[in-house]
């Protein structure tokens, strides 16, 4: 079967949505994975047709492998977006990535590109892991080894490096204002952008520190967004489908729920695309949106997973067509995380609650447990832990929320350090004990600080809660399945 490409995409009398020949670079989107392209770039592709205007084409940047920038290079950086389950659309090529670039091979190619006057925006998504930030004090990890050396002068192949040197570069060639969008789940995101490229600043040398820092408060902003759609991670399966559909092979092609959304902070320093015309909300209330993102599905997501996992479910939608599971997660998210945060106005909590439980039990995304479960260190604080901490705050106590993180113990208790998919996996095998049970492993992952705060670490109704829910797992799904219902 022959590769999709411009060519060959036009032989088959279909052509790409954009005129490919008058698209112009304006847009460097750093972490060029399967969600990026299911998410922004749609939404960048749907906004430059609607308003008529092509100088938004994306630059994307691979950060950890190259694989995509391989995969799209041949293929004329098309690639295909298919829907699976209800009310999905047929599989449409986007068209709005110009360039592919290996950030780990050409990361002085990445800053020219951040630099160019062209260049009016730079999009984030790198999951938590990629800021290399420090949880508790949210600014940047000046130990982290890549950081060093990118602080060092070596080509950056940090995000935050590759942004800040980008930043440089414009400051001393008077490229202009830009705007940096993360677009991944935490809270504050933009902040906590602005707060870790001012780190990296900061830490130059004098000279250049001093330079780069007046310039960034003159000429950059961080608006926070919150972003939602379900990308899980394409199988051969679904390369096979595409193929079918397309009648061309697509080795970059990704599968999505039906469902996307995109919320964001209007505050851009230059131009930006009419992304509104392609159905994202501009607010000023952002942070609503993230913390119910965060703590409501985000943070079932993660609870299912790690059940899920405990008791042999290989996908998200099999764990939530468990009936003591999806109690469990419907429970945490109406007694524990709908009262302990402020909702949107436009948002109805009741039923975003059930539309999350809805589209987990979609059959035809499967979302792996595997892979909803790993970087556990990097999401539990802020999907779970803000919870617990808020309900005991309000008086309450967060049964649900505990079962949640009682999971996550357990999964890192029993999962081989070779298979724990987590950046710490040597650091929380380093504080495990030997002999691993309730009594002993609850104890040491809550003196986990890079995971759990000092205050969670020595409340002892939140150990209790941790060490029941814990022996609770260990006796197997039945029994575990039979106190969620009758709890």
């Amino acid at each position: 079967m022959e590769r999709l490409s411009n060519s060959t995409l036009a032989a088959t009398g279909h052509k790409a949505a954009l005129q490919r020949d008058g698209l112009q670079p304006g847009i460097v989107h750093l972490g060029l994975g399967a969600f990026a392209r299911a998410h922004t770039a749609v939404f960048t592709e749907d906004a430059m047709l609607a308003a008529g205007d092509p100088q938004w084409g994306i630059v994307g940047v691979t950060q950890r492998s190259d694989a995509v920038a391989r995969q799209l290079a041949p293929q004329d950086g098309l690639f295909a977006v298919a829907e699976r389950g209800e009310g999905a659309a047929p599989a449409r090529v986007v068209s709005s990535i110009v360039e592919a670039i290996s950030g780990r091979d050409k990361p002085e190619l990445v800053v020219e590109r951040i630099g160019a006057a062209a260049t009016k925006i730079v999009t984030l998504t790198i999951t938590e892991k990629g800021y290399r930030f420090n949880p508790q004090t949210r600014t940047l990890d000046l130990d982290d080894t890549e950081t060093s050396e990118d602080l060092g002068g070596r080509p950056p192949r940090t995000a935050v490096g590759q942004i800040a040197r980008g930043l440089q570069r414009r400051a001393r060639t008077g490229a202009g204002p830009i705007t940096v969008v993360s677009c991944d789940n935490l809270p504050g995101n933009g902040e906590l952008t602005g707060t870790l490229v001012r780190n990296f600043a900061v830490a130059l040398p004098t000279g250049e520190s001093d330079e780069l820092l007046a310039w960034i408060d003159r000429n950059a902003t961080f608006p926070s967004t919150m972003v939602d759609r379900m990308v899980p991670a394409t199988t051969d399966a679904d390369l096979a489908a595409v193929e079918r559909e397309l009648g061309l092979r697509d080795e970059a092609a990704v599968v999505a729920e039906p469902f996307k959304q995109w919320v964001i902070e209007d505050n851009f320093a230059a131009a930006r695309p009419r992304w509104e015309d392609a159905g994202a909300l501009f607010s000023t209330d952002v942070a609503a949106w993230e913390s119910a993102k965060l703590r409501l599905l985000n943070a079932s997501h993660s609870m299912l997973a790690y059940l899920g996992l405990a008791a042999g479910k290989a996908t998200i939608a099999d764990a939530v067509g468990v009936d003591a599971f999806r109690t469990a997660c419907h429970r945490m998210m109406l007694e524990e995380a709908l009262p302990s945060i402020t909702l949107p106005v436009e948002l109805d909590g009741e039923r975003y609650c059930g539309e999350v439980l809805r589209r987990f039990a979609n059959p035809a995304l499967g979302h792996t447990t595997a892979k909803v479960g790993s970087d556990g260190s990097q999401k539990i604080g802020l999907r779970l832990l803000a919870t617990v901490r808020g309900t005991f705050d309000a008086g309450r106590e967060p049964k649900w929320a505990a079962l949640a993180v009682a999971a996550w113990m357990r999964h890192v208790a029993t999962t081989p350090e070779t298979d724990l998919n987590d950046p710490l996996t040597k650091e929380l095998e380093a504080v495990l004990p030997e002999r691993r049970t309730a009594d002993t492993v609850v104890p040491a992952l809550l003196g986990f600080r890079p995971v759990v705060d000092p205050y969670l670490a020595g409340h002892e109704e939140f150990r209790n809660l941790l060490l029941h829910w814990y022996r609770s797992i260990d006796n197997g799904p039945l029994s575990l399945g039979n106190e969620i219902n009758h709890g």
